[in-house]
């Protein structure tokens, strides 16, 4: 059900509009002026305004000029009506970012067919919009191992498919950016592309974000003030396209079934609702667990795991493909560099063999955020360099050649031992920041400059080291 907003101050107009409108399916507002059409519009997402050019507290093409104004998801399309329509208030409104202009008395066919056109073309702008901004953050799927080349090919061959994807993965691998270059290469990349984080979800909320509600039918706890009357959910939004469910493990059984007649059916009904809503999308989905180890718990139904594992997917943890990192090292500088100001900035061959040493627990995110902090904490270099990285990354678990975590250089003898190793390594790294002078290293340490060569001279360490 679409939203039309009516702005007009004559009273018998607004009744009539709004009850031809609501015979045509639409859901109706109305408002008698245009501050109170404006109060309406920052809370609630309308898809068309109809308004009054002639109003109480404003000029009707004034009022045009601040709905254009909202934020640009929320902005409607307008169409102007008027009781004294000249050639010239049509130019001006249309010059505003009017969609039509509609002059009384209305023709109750003419305003059918306006509104309707408008419906479309509002959605035509959304669609738009939310490919526009796939592109912008699609990027690409970065590496060089054969684990990522064979993904790629993979994605060529199954992309342009209406198969059912299933992603295996770690947190943090990637999964939503395969997701995403799926539909970017398939036959519906000029359509939605809609994710839903179903972990992020509380149960009472999940079943209204996938399939929506109708006539005030939101769950419980969200509140009157500013809430829509109808909401469309992911399903509806991703019509023709393709809807990404991120860790679709943590569904609850209750919204399994129901997702599963919708995959079986293409057709659901939303929380209120008395007549299905019948769609066209493509799922793929995404874990981070073993859920054919959650079915065997009773977890996970079978039936909807084999309805989405039609194409599985597995993206290899960043432990197991390390000759990328220096690949996704390279995109993420020229990213972040790009963002703050900095688009020269590289790293060194020393700091990408220590990045290659580390177990990488968090993956690919892990990595991103490590190298847009380091750009953020080291405004005024443009070589990163090995004593830039975070301490945790050279004093964390290192890999063997084998890819194994080596524990070894982290097993000692006694906790004094792990301390002054600890404490050699901090100092070490405090003087390399400082170019060997000890007195702004010990500043940097907090600490004395006799203390600190007291401590270098314990834990056997010298300047020129």
């Amino acid at each position: 059900m679409n939203h039309v907003l009516i702005v007009d101050d004559e009273a018998e107009i607004r009744e009539s509009l709004e009850s031809i409108l609501r015979e045509e399916g639409y859901l109706v507002t109305t408002a008698a002026t245009a501050g109170e059409a404006l109060e309406l519009l920052r809370d609630v997402a309308y898809d068309v305004v109809l308004l009054d050019i002639w109003l109480p507290d404003r000029d009707g093409l004034d009022a045009l000029g601040e709905i254009r104004q909202l934020e640009s998801e929320n902005v409607p399309e307008v169409v102007i009506i008027s009781g004294h329509g000249t050639i010239e208030a049509a130019v001006r409104a249309t010059k505003l970012g009017a969609y039509d202009f509609l002059e009384k008395p209305l023709s109750l066919e003419r305003t059918l067919i306006v509104v309707k056109n408008a419906m479309k073309a509002r959605q035509m702008r959304e669609d738009n919009a939310e490919f526009a901004r796939q592109l912008a953050v699609k990027g690409t799927v970065t590496g060089q191992s054969v684990a990522m080349k064979a993904l790629r090919q993979q994605i060529r061959l199954m992309a342009p498919t209406n198969g059912r994807v299933l992603i295996f993965g770690e947190s943090g691998t990637g999964k939503e950016l395969i997701g995403r270059a799926m539909h970017a290469e398939s036959l519906r990349r000029d359509r939605p592309f809609v994710e839903l984080n179903c972990a992020a979800i509380p149960e009472d909320y999940i079943e209204s974000e996938l399939f929506g509600y109708r006539h005030g039918a939101a769950p419980q706890g969200a509140g009157t003030a500013g809430t829509p009357l109808e909401k469309r959910g992911t399903f509806e939004r991703a019509d023709g396209g393709t809807l990404f469910l991120d860790e679709v493990g943590d569904m609850s059984l209750k919204t399994q079934a129901k997702v599963l007649r919708t995959l079986d059916e293409q057709r659901f009904l939303p929380v209120g609702a008395s007549h299905p809503v019948h769609v066209d999308v493509r799922v793929i989905a995404a874990t981070n667990k073993d859920l054919e180890e959650e079915i065997a718990r009773g977890n996970f139904r079978e039936d909807l795991f084999y309805r989405l594992n039609v194409i599985p997917f597995y993206v290899p943890p960043l432990r197991d493909r390390k000759e990328d990192i220096p690949l996704l090292v390279k995109e993420f500088l020229q990213q972040f560099g790009q963002q703050y100001g900095r688009p020269h900035v590289e790293m060194s061959e020393d700091a990408l063999n220590t990045l290659r040493q580390y177990h990488w627990p968090g993956n690919v995110r892990e990595l991103r955020n490590l190298v847009e902090r380091v750009i953020i904490l080291n405004p005024k270099i443009q070589k990163i360099e090995r004593k830039h990285l975070p301490m945790l990354v050279y004093r964390g678990p290192k890999l063997t050649e084998s890819g194994r975590i080596n524990t070894r250089s982290e097993e000692f003898s006694s906790l004094l031992e792990a301390r002054e190793a600890y404490e050699r390594d901090y100092i070490l790294k405090k003087l390399d920041e400082f170019h060997g002078n000890v007195s702004r290293a010990a500043e940097g340490l907090g600490l004395e400059r006799s203390h600190l060569y007291r401590k270098m001279k314990a834990l056997g360490v010298s300047v020129k080291e």
